[in-house]
């Protein structure tokens, strides 16, 4: 397997990086300094696997959009290594679609129009079959019925998909999506989110980039979690929250009443909160601290398993809000 890879001073396709040879994205070291000493990625090593829907995580500014676009050949790396399919740059990008900072159209055209230019200016698509691409394209997307409509009159969300469309016009193995919702609203949001986990289910591997971790949650089999240019985590969603502690949480009009039973019950860490009273559950069944709440008299208005979010998960490591400044 040929590796596309940049160091300082050295052309593409030098040593690969060692590594999982089967990740959809491979980098170690990867580095980008810009003039005057910035450094917006520093030396980070990313595995993405193959078929992976990959959340890659952090504030503005923590250096995602760099990254992605050292990996798409639009920045040179100043130092580091990367693979993209394991291929060399040149064969595998007309593999990959990306949508990056935004979509771009023409206003006046309509969708299928947009698309015919976009696939007109790709040297390796084959004008043939361009039709035929086009309508699967905006099918895949759910946009064969406002084919003919004018982008102007576009939700949010149709032009979002449009974008995604446009990425889909060839076989792709890889999709790279740059805050694929960023602007959406809610139902919108949800139109990009089943769209991805639909693309991921037909076999290709989405990456994408975002500053919402709630969201990413909901789509995302894996996430890395970048913070001023450096990887602070990366795994499985599960993985990731997994060292963190499962909380209980009881809303009461005794919380005093059940913060003395949830200690007799051995929980740690038991707060008061206003009417509301959390714990560590360890290894306590929640129907079992029910029982016991109410055995003792307690009255329980409202019991929830708290398990902990990305967001959690980047507080514990860095100790600050996912709102830092990058």
């Amino acid at each position: 397997m040929t590796t596309v890879t940049q160091e300082a001073g050295a052309p593409f396709g030098a040593a690969p990086p060692s590594g999982d040879e089967d990740a959809a994205i491979l980098t170690r070291g990867l580095t980008k300094r810009f003039k005057g000493g910035q450094v917006a990625v520093d030396t980070l090593d990313l595995t993405v696997p193959r078929g992976s829907v990959f959340g890659f995580l952090g504030p503005n500014g923590s250096g995602k959009t760099t990254t992605i676009r050292m990996l798409l050949g639009l920045v040179a790396p100043t130092q580091g290594e990367y693979s993209v399919l394991g291929l060399p740059q040149a064969q595998a990008l007309p593999k990959v679609g990306a949508l990056v900072e935004g979509p771009a159209f023409y206003p006046y055209l309509s969708g299928t129009a947009n698309l015919a230019r976009f696939d007109a200016a790709d040297p390796t698509a084959h004008g043939g079959t361009a039709k035929r691409r086009i309508a699967d394209a905006l099918e895949r997307v759910g946009l064969s019925a406002a084919a003919g409509k004018r982008y102007r009159n576009y939700s949010l969300g149709m032009r979002q998909r449009l974008a995604i469309a446009a990425a889909l016009l060839g076989p792709r193995e890889l999709l790279v999506l740059d805050e694929p919702t960023n602007g959406l609203d809610p139902q919108g949001t949800r139109e990009v989110r089943t769209l991805v986990k639909e693309i991921a289910a037909e076999g290709t591997t989405v990456f994408v980039s975002s500053h919402l971790l709630a969201e990413v949650e909901q789509m995302c089999t894996h996430a890395a979690i970048m913070r001023t240019g450096k990887l602070v985590a990366q795994g499985t969603i599960a993985s990731l929250s997994g060292g963190l502690v499962t909380r209980i949480r009881v809303e009461t009009p005794g919380p005093d009443d059940a913060a003395r039973v949830l200690a007799g019950l051995g929980l740690a860490d038991v707060r008061a909160e206003g009417r509301a009273v959390t714990a560590e559950l360890g290894g306590h069944a929640p129907e079992q601290v029910n029982a016991a709440l109410v055995g003792e008299g307690v009255a329980v208005r409202g019991l929830a398993v708290v398990r902990p979010s990305l967001e959690d998960v980047f507080v514990g490591l860095t100790g600050e809000g996912f709102d830092v400044d990058g």
